[in-house]
């Protein structure tokens, strides 16, 4: 039996203008864990704890995404010559609490689990690029409307600079071409890891909000203009190189830009918990904004004292708003929180 795992993804910014190919998004990976246990059996069987019964690889709607994960996959190793066989694979961990999730990216966790699970159980390499064009293709192939970036975040665990490809033409690849063919060109994304250089604490807040991710943005990517991408990608970039040369006041004022660029996209995107959460941290030395696509579910914060970090958890708890996640950032210890 092997057991894999895959994180939770955040937005610190980019959202919606990482929806046009050649966009930029800082995206925190969320050590909040999906598990999954994978072994030989007779026969398939797939289990979420997300449903009450198992199923196997006839169609059933509820497991869908993972059964089209695993023809995917499955497809990709035939091409690679590996012989298959039947697998017992067991899904935990649903990301929510009382029914409502908390918007760290469950499908695409979701996918990524199952590929990570496919591949170690067939004793096959799972590297970063391989991981990131498999779960997007599951993805592309059902036509999301995602940017990919919560995959980027997901298959690197890391705090990631994600620059998007080009849905469409991979789309299409993928659709007229093979999949070993589609899989070896050139799709124009990056991934690059981003190493803060000052010290500051990370916090997740939890509205208990659910938003619709994909409802929200297919609302809201038709008021983006040609100056709010220029300004989104000059914000995203001038934030990561503030926070690798550790300019702590120009972090604060990129991420208050990359907060206002979303306000003014749309007033739907920050609902009075979102901007209850952002607002608590006026006064100190920290800056909050939401997170994704808005709508509800979590904002983010960075505090650069504790001091204001203790007034801004006090703030939060407040206002009904659930201290989620937190870590200490820019130093070698990151197993806080």
């Amino acid at each position: 039996m092997m057991l894999v795992k895959t994180c939770g993804k955040l937005y610190w910014a980019g959202e919606y203008a990482i929806l046009v190919p050649g966009q930029l998004a800082l995206i925190k990976a969320i050590p909040i864990y999906m598990t999954a246990e994978i072994k030989a059996s007779d026969e398939y069987r797939l289990y979420s704890d997300m449903f009450t019964y198992s199923v196997d690889l006839r169609p059933d709607a509820s497991y869908a995404l993972i059964q089209e994960t695993v023809t995917l996959v499955e497809e990709y190793l035939t091409a690679q010559g590996v012989k298959l066989q039947p697998f017992s694979l067991d899904i935990r961990g649903k990301m929510e609490r009382e029914g409502k999730k908390f918007g760290l990216g469950s499908s695409g966790s979701v996918v990524v689990l199952v590929i990570k699970a496919m591949l170690a159980f067939y004793e096959r390499p799972a590297d970063r690029e391989l991981l990131f064009k498999l779960a997007s293709a599951v993805l592309l192939k059902r036509g999301d409307n995602g940017s990919m970036g919560d995959i980027a975040c997901i298959v690197s665990e890391d705090l990631v600079l994600y620059q998007s490809f080009d849905r469409e033409k991979v789309a299409h690849w993928l659709e007229k071409e093979d999949l070993q063919t589609g899989l070896g060109r050139e799709w124009g994304f990056s991934i690059t890891s981003v190493e803060p250089a000052l010290e500051f604490d990370f916090l997740v807040g939890w509205t208990k909000e659910v938003a619709v991710s994909s409802h929200m943005v297919k609302q809201i990517k038709n008021h983006m203009d040609a100056r709010f991408l220029q300004v989104s990608k000059e914000t995203v970039a001038t934030l990561v190189n503030a926070l690798q040369t550790g300019q702590e006041e120009i972090i604060i004022e990129q991420l208050e830009q990359a907060s206002l660029l979303l306000e003014a996209l749309s007033s739907d995107i920050y609902t009075p918990s979102l901007r209850q959460l952002k607002n608590a941290s006026r006064g100190l030395k920290a800056v909050a904004k939401s997170s994704g696509a808005g709508g509800g579910d979590c904002g983010i914060a960075l505090s650069f004292d504790q001091d204001s970090t203790i007034l801004l958890e006090k703030r939060w708890a407040d206002l009904g708003i659930e201290l989620l996640y937190q870590e200490r950032m820019g130093h070698d210890d990151k197993s806080e929180g």
